[in-house]
């Protein structure tokens, strides 16, 4: 199973799908296995995280009764924040993961994050999910309406007054009837957020690290390390994408000084305009050949930084600059020959 968090259409498009929904589809094994050579009964299935479709099935999975499930779906507050509020993409991310994991039926879940800030949000979640349902004035507007008033007491009510001046009565009766529609709930999520914190730091859970040689992308996957450290998570992985190759073994400062001898210095029976034009022509190659190896050498060092921070035991793939977009199976092939070691870059 293939889940991209990232609503982008990519990954749609290279497994030759017109679009992706949160209902896995099964991909036809004449795509990703055209010659039958993989094992019987394997499946390839992928889907698209969708926020409120992932939203609603949450709360219709953990509502005590239709009726419940009913007032938090037609909440007015609800609808809005569903799947615009900051955090809810990543919450549900996290609940699809649990979901896809605890059904079974999968021998491998790979999680496409968008960029590595938002995997941030998404790694965070479960710890985010579970502060919020500590939070003091989560506890108080989930608590029934008689408990509420007297804990709650004129503080509160007073607050609340005073936001509702600024956004309206409706607004704030919307959000209060939200939170205590979900009287009860609360356990389930935070047991599966528990859950997910788990599944992250179990020792079949692995992450792969994906970046471009760039200087600035190194510094974001460079600091993603860091932080992903800080959750008591190793990058298991580094694949470097769209590498340029090193030609040979000469330097550029070698290669260039051989571009300089080609036309500073004349054959045995001297110059004819032909043999010029030609060293004219070699020299050209041989600088364009430098400026080449000079660039894969920068790449190289703007990484070595990053290999040290992730530690020895991760394994790095490179996989060099292609004269074709992946767009399909057959290029997705190519690309795991390169990442597998069957034709890497290096």
């Amino acid at each position: 199973m293939v889940v991209t968090i990232d609503p982008a259409k990519r990954l749609a498009n290279a497994l030759g799908l017109d679009a992706l929904s949160d209902t896995a589809s099964t991909i036809d094994p004449e795509r990703w296995d055209p010659d039958g050579t993989a094992a019987p009964g394997g499946r390839l299935s992928a889907l698209m995280l969708d926020t409120k479709s992932t939203f609603d099935s949450l709360v219709t999975r953990n509502a005590s009764d239709d009726e419940q499930a009913r007032r938090i779906l037609e909440n007015t507050f609800y609808r809005n924040v569903s799947g615009a509020l900051s955090g809810t993409q990543e919450y549900m991310a996290m609940e699809k993961l649990h979901e896809l994991h605890d059904e079974g039926g999968y021998d491998l879940i790979v999680v496409d994050t968008p960029p590595s800030r938002h995997a941030l949000d998404f790694l965070d979640a479960p710890k985010r999910l579970i502060r919020l349902l500590d939070n003091r004035i989560f506890r108080l507007l989930m608590m029934p309406t008689r408990a509420y008033l007297r804990v709650a007491g004129v503080a509160v009510q007073a607050f609340l007054r005073t936001v509702a001046r600024v956004v309206g009565s409706d607004v704030i009766d919307d959000v209060v009837a939200f939170f205590r529609a979900f009287e009860g709930m609360e356990e389930g999520f935070r047991e599966r957020a528990s859950a997910v914190e788990v599944l992250l730091a179990d020792s079949d859970t692995c992450f792969v690290l994906i970046t471009s040689p760039r200087r600035d992308a190194v510094d974001e996957a460079h600091f993603f390390a860091e932080k992903i450290t800080e959750h008591g998570i190793r990058v298991d992985a580094l694949v470097v994408n769209r590498v340029h190759p090193q030609f040979g073994d000469e330097s550029p400062e070698g290669l260039r000084a051989r571009a300089a001898e080609l036309v500073d210095e004349p054959p045995a029976g001297g110059w004819t305009d032909e043999t010029r034009a030609a060293a004219r022509r070699l020299a050209a190659l041989y600088d364009n050949l430098a400026d080449f190896n000079e660039v894969a050498r920068r790449e190289r060092r703007n990484l070595v930084d990053l290999r040290d921070r992730i530690g020895t035991t991760a394994a790095v793939a490179y996989v060099p600059f292609l004269a074709h977009d992946v767009h399909d199976f057959d290029t997705l092939d190519e690309v795991s020959d390169l990442v597998f070691g069957r034709g890497g870059a290096g």
